[in-house]
């Protein structure tokens, strides 16, 4: 495992960093180590060091949180689970298509926008899902940030460990 989930000092979860900066923060003096994984470092002098799993902020960071995840291509992706709104094909490069296509006044929005492979990007072309007879696999919504951190534990694999101290 070479990510370290950081949590906050209120055991909120906060990100998920590098091994690496995991080691630094440790070093600092800036967070406690709750659980170790089972993989080691060895340094030049011959030092063994387990690499924390999770580690908890000493102090507390105050989070200011929006009210809703910007619109981005990434987004819709996690959204969809980075496969194709009409296939469900996940092994293409995936591109973002509009349902209602922006030359019948479709807005760039959650609501409107989809993730889509090329072959069905281009089949459906200017025309929407049903003038194409294409149907959609997903629904499209403005996903909150609760939800976007459920999806990002989830893909990273992290969710077991975060159970375990009863945080999700």
């Amino acid at each position: 495992m070479n990510q370290c989930v950081l949590l906050n000092a209120d055991y909120t979860f906060l990100n998920v960093v590098n091994w690496k900066r995991a080691m630094c923060l440790i070093a600092k003096g800036k967070v406690q180590v709750l659980k170790h994984s089972e993989r080691i470092i060895r340094t030049a002098e011959g030092i063994a060091i387990k690499v924390p799993a999770v580690m908890r902020l000493i102090k507390l960071i105050r989070m200011l949180y929006r009210n809703r995840v910007p619109f981005s291509k990434k987004n819709i992706l996690v959204r969809d689970g980075f496969k194709c709104a009409y296939c469900g094909n996940g092994k293409e490069r995936l591109t973002i298509d509009h349902i209602i296509p922006k030359s019948r006044g479709g807005r760039t929005t959650f609501e409107n926008c989809v993730s889509s492979c090329k072959s069905c990007n281009n089949k459906k072309g200017g025309r929407t899902p049903s003038d194409a007879r294409m149907y959609l696999k997903v629904k499209a919504y403005q996903p909150t940030i609760a939800e976007f951190l459920r999806l990002k534990v989830k893909r990273l694999g992290i969710n077991d460990v975060l159970k375990d101290f009863g945080i999700y």
